[in-house]
This record gives C-alpha cells, structure tokens and sequence, in this order.
C-alpha cells in the first residue's frame, strides 16, 4: 500500500517537525567537524558505575523511608507505574530546596522528557480552533512543533536584551483577540533561553506576572538551564516561584541535570479546574489523563536513577551539578573572549553575552541556512545551529548559535578558528559576486 503525503496530518510537512531531526542528525554526516551546535550536556562525569548506585539508593528510600515490601518495591520498579510518578515527592522537595517553591507533589506529573510534559499541556489547553498559543521569539523549535501536530497556532512575541518585550505582549493578546481568537498561554524561558541565551530581569519577572493576571493568560515557563550561571552564582527566582495567582505552569527536566538517555521531565500544573458538575481538582490530574493515553507512564527505572541522584545530593540539583556548572562557566567565557580575539571592534560580526546557560548567538553579515551549514562542515570542518530554525516566518536570518556545553576549551579554540575562516570567506564570496556586477 502506498500513502500520499497529503493523507497524513498536515504537521509532518511542517519546517518545524524537519528541525528537530535535521539538528539531531546533522553532527553524524560530519564526524570530523567540530560541533559548536549540540545542546548536550556535559558527558565526562558520566559513570555507568553510578547507575547501579542510584538505583540502590531509590530502592533503599522505598523500603526505609516509604515502607514498602520487598513484594511492592518490585513492582514499583519493574511494573507499569503511577501515571503521574512515583518520584514527585523527591521533585517537589527539589524544588522546595533549589528554587524556593512549595509545591503539592500531587501537583506534578513526571514525564518522558520534558517534550511530553509541552506537548500534554498544549493538548490540554487546545480546545477550540480559536485558541492560539503566544511564544517569546526565537522560540525552542520543539515547542513549535508540538503545538503544529496539535494544530494550535503559535503567534510570536517581540524579545528584547531583558528577555520579552512586555508591550508587545500585551499588544499581541489584544490582537489575537479582537480577530476572534482566544491566546490560551504565552510560553517562553526566563534564565537563559534556548536559543537566545537571554534572562528576564527581576523587574520585568514581576512585571510579566502582573500582565499575565490583568490579560488572564497562563504563563508557560519551561527552565532547563537556570541551574547554569556562569557569574557569582546568584540566580533569580523563577517565575512559578514568584506565582501568587497560579498563572504559571512550569516544565522541568533532568536532561541538562542528570542524565538525558533517561528521559525524564516534569510538569508543576497547580491550577484548579471546575469540572461540569462543580467539582474541582488540578490541572496536574487532568494531564494525567492525557498522559495515559500516550505513554501510560515514565519509565520506573529511569525514575529511580534520577530519584536516586537527588536522594544522594539532599535533593538538590544545585549540589548534583556542581562540577558540570564550573566547566559551563568556564566555556562561555572561553567562547565569548576567543569571539572577541577573531572579530575585534569594528567587526561586522556581534554576538549576545549571556551570563549563563548554554548558548551564544552570532550575527554575521550573510543570511545563514542549512546550506551553509553542510557548506561550512563539509569545507570548514564546524557545525553551528542556523537560528532560522527558530523563527516561524521563513525570512533569511543572519545569525547562527554557538552552544559551549559538549565541548572542551581545545575544541572551542579549534571551532572559533574555523567559524572565523569560514565567515571570512563567505564575505569575500560574496563581495566577489557583488562586485562582478
């Protein structure tokens, strides 16, 4: 039998959904370039030897702390599980220790990876064909095209160097909704985006929060990189920290954290919602059965390893990465000084100084796309992320993203002298053309 593309969903043909793939890939058609693109974490102090430990450690906490039997902590770890977790009341108190929150466990739902707790909340909140999503531009590409597959449009909002443009914001809900639409959420990363690498300050946290409530929309705050300062250490409360309304639904992950091959995500979904017959109970409970229909549940094993992890450090992911903050931190400065040293002032080449996080974005004075990226592995040996993958309008973008969080200095150094080669030679190629004409 053979299918016709146009009898699939419409999503699959999306730029979106080749994202992801195209950026997960890319890295193995070159296995000699340098990668400057992969968001990975660190891999060193990875240790299969500490799989086993962490499991133990999980183990021990079901028989000593939980008092389950030998009988029930067998099926916890090797049976189908409680479709919102079995660590949640190891995350909320990761929470309560690391960010400040107190936090219902019954709250949460423990997911595979953070993508499946973006994609129950935007299933959730899509309800109608009038309902839009807002997002912060440039925008995650995997929150872009979840929200495609769930045909829920997604209308961008402005960003500035402090993180969101709130006037726009406000401009853009009361636009959707004078076109009849209704804007559900407006998902965005206060501390240190992807790709942006740009913080929300203090004062505009507060400030967003106050609009959120004035406009009654739902904040999605997704903050897989805020435990990576590269300064003094100090970070900024989150939003859902902040929250005093239950305007914020927070995703998290253990991905950047522990352990990526494991998997495993969160979502803090507070708000109450009243049912038909006046009843209430938690959003959390509500994507719960979401969940059940699309993974049943998160792997107990891999929830064991992560449980064990925070079990070990006090439950807090702040000691856990304490070693992985330091070669972050000493990355970016790399990164950011070896750009200074290449493209000294007067340079047409600029580029962001994030204070933390993964991700530097470098403006060049070409439009940047995949072409030029297989040109500049296959010719220059680098790979970099085009930020056109991040914006939803198809128009050229002359920028492209550095990540620092899978590499050693060495290779920083090795990849600036390629970047450096390779813009050169395109502003001659092209300078070249011009002027043949």
């Amino acid at each position: 039998m053979e299918l016709h593309v146009d009898d699939l969903h419409a999503a699959l043909g999306d730029p979106a959904l080749n994202s992801m793939n195209f950026l997960n890939e890319v890295a193995q058609h070159y296995p000699d370039a340098v990668s400057l693109a992969a968001g990975r974490p660190y891999e060193e102090f990875f240790e299969f030897s500490a799989l086993h430990r962490y499991l133990d450690t999980f183990r021990r906490h079901l028989v000593d702390d939980l008092g389950q039997s030998p009988g029930q902590v067998h099926r916890t770890l090797f049976q189908y599980g409680r479709t919102k977790g079995i660590v949640h009341h190891l995350v909320a108190r990761n929470l309560a220790v690391d960010e400040g929150m107190t936090v219902d466990p019954e709250a949460i739902v423990v997911t595979v990876g953070c993508q499946e707790a973006m994609f129950l909340v935007l299933r959730a909140l899509r309800a109608d064909p009038r309902d839009v999503l807002l997002a912060v531009a440039p925008t995650y590409v995997g929150l872009t095209g979840a929200a495609r597959l769930l045909d829920l449009a997604v209308r961008p909002v402005a960003t500035t160097e402090s993180g969101v443009d709130l006037a726009d914001l406000r401009g853009q809900i009361h636009r959707a909704r004078s076109e009849g639409l209704r804007p559900r959420a407006c998902y965005l990363m206060p501390d240190f985006a992807n790709p942006s690498g740009v913080s929300i300050p203090m004062s505009d946290r507060r400030a967003l929060l106050d609009l959120a409530q004035e406009e009654n929309l739902l904040l999605i705050e997704d903050n897989p990189y805020g435990l990576f300062p590269a300064g003094d250490d100090r970070r900024l409360p989150t939003l859902k920290a902040l929250d005093t309304n239950r305007q914020v639904i927070y995703l998290g992950s253990f991905a950047k954290t522990v352990l990526p091959g494991a998997r495993v995500g969160y979502v803090v979904a507070d708000q109450r919602v009243v049912g038909a017959d006046g009843a209430t109970s938690l959003l959390a409970d509500q994507l719960a059965k979401v969940k059940s229909m699309v993974t049943v549940n998160t792997s107990p094993l891999a929830q064991a390893v992560v449980g064990g992890v925070l079990l070990e450090h006090g439950c807090s992911l702040v000691a856990a990465t304490a070693r992985e903050r330091v070669v972050y931190a000493r990355n970016l400065r790399h990164l950011t000084d070896g750009l200074v040293r290449r493209f000294p002032a007067g340079s047409s080449v600029r580029w962001t100084a994030p204070t933390g996080g993964f991700f530097v974005v470098v403006t060049v004075p070409f439009p940047v796309d995949d072409a030029l990226l297989h040109r500049s592995a296959r010719e220059y040996g680098v790979l970099w992320t085009p930020m056109a993958h991040f914006y939803d309008d198809g128009i050229p973008v002359h920028a492209l993203r550095l990540s620092v969080s899978a590499v050693t200095p060495e290779d920083i150094d090795r990849g600036l002298d390629r970047i450096a080669e390779f813009v050169a030679g395109e502003v001659a190629g092209r300078g070249a053309v011009a002027s043949a004409y």
